[in-house]
Formats: C-alpha cells, structure tokens, sequence
C-alpha cells in the first residue's frame, strides 16, 4: 500500500462524509462504485471535482479511461501519479 493511497482514502472519506468508513477499511484493489465501497454517480461528481483542486490534475468526463481511473483507489493513485503533480 502506498502513501498516496493511504492519502487518497482519507481524501475519499473527508470529501465524502463517509463517518462509519475507515482508511483500514478500504482496500485499494475493491471498487469504489456500486459494488465495493459503494459510491454513486453524485460521489463520482463531488469527488471528481475535489480531486482536480487537490491534485491539479485535469480529468475528462467524456473520456473512456475515466471509469478505468476511478475503479479503484489504486488506479486513482496511478492516474494521479503518471499526471506528475501530486499534492
């Protein structure tokens, strides 16, 4: 588990309001939507959004890798890794 994962759970939960979910919780490799953690299309905008201020990465709705790049938190943290402008 990397740190950049650790960190974005933590993102995921604060952003989310997610009060009986922990980082421990979270498993980098399960889905984040509908199955797995659960979120829905409403989770998927707010955290989108929230995730471009933070980390200063563009993602593009009509793009098709943006359903690869929100699967899981490990493939987030990939994403936000290869943009090059973590933090």
């Amino acid at each position: 588990m990397t740190a950049l994962e650790n960190e974005l759970k933590a993102f995921i939960i604060e952003t989310l309001n997610l009060e009986d979910v922990t980082v421990e919780e979270i498993d980098s490799e399960e889905p984040l939507f509908v199955e797995g953690l659960g979120l829905d299309s409403i989770d998927a905008l707010e955290l989108g959004v929230a995730i471009q201020k933070k980390y200063d990465v563009r993602i593009d709705a009509k793009n098709e890798d943006v359903k690869t790049h929100f699967a899981s938190v490990r493939n987030l943290a990939r994403f936000i890794a290869q943009s090059g402008k973590e933090g």
